[in-house]
This record gives structure tokens, C-alpha cells and sequence, in this order.
């Protein structure tokens, strides 16, 4: 070693500071920790979304986004035929959905 590497690492243990990359070290904590609490699980919340509507076929119970409960007649790659009451049908766009009802998992209502 040369004096004057010995003299650089004197004069920095001498001051005591730490090196500059830990002053970083807290925020690239927090944005790990915040990647894995809220990014990682609304990713995750999309695609099983998307994996959803993708899936909607004929005679399926649907939910729209305005609230509306209806059954699927004809299904597009864009668009939902919808029938929310006896013979009154509207055409809804498929990304407008909000859920899909499975048959049977709904407590009755007089219960």
C-alpha cells in the first residue's frame, strides 16, 4: 500500500462518517418493502381481474359497474349482450364488469 492510500484511510476513519451509499440504504428499504406490501398484490389483484373477464361465457351472472345484476346471451371479444330483466337486453363493454357471480355461493335473502 502507499502512503497515500494510508493516509485517504486514516483520514476517513479519523472523520467517522459513514460512506454516502448508506444514506441511500433507508429508501431503497422502503421502496422494497413497498413493492412487496402494495404493488406486488395489486398486480397480482389485475391479472386475476383480467383472467376474469376474460372468461365470461354465455348464461354467466355477471355484475355490471353501474350495479346491475344480468346474465350473459352473447358474448364478444369487446362487448356482453346482457339481459337484466325478461326480454330487455343491453349491450355492455366487457371491461365495464365488475365480478362474476358463481351459481350457488350467495346466502338467500330471507335468511
Amino acid at each position: 500500500m502507499s502512503i497515500q492510500t494510508l493516509s485517504l484511510l486514516s483520514a476517513a476513519a479519523a472523520g467517522g462518517q459513514p460512506p454516502a451509499w448508506l444514506q441511500f440504504l433507508p429508501l431503497v428499504l422502503m421502496g422494497i418493502v413497498m413493492w412487496f406490501l402494495f404493488l406486488r398484490p395489486q398486480m397480482a389483484q389485475q391479472k386475476a381481474q383480467k383472467a376474469k373477464l376474460e372468461g365470461i361465457k354465455k348464461n354467466d351472472m355477471v355484475i355490471t359497474g353501474g350495479g346491475l345484476l344480468a346474465k350473459v346471451v352473447k358474448a364478444d371479444d369487446d362487448y356482453l349482450e346482457l339481459e337484466i330483466a325478461p326480454n330487455t337486453r343491453v349491450r355492455a363493454v366487457r371491461a365495464t364488469i365488475s365480478d362474476v357471480v358463481v351459481p350457488g355461493t350467495g346466502k338467500p335473502a330471507n335468511d
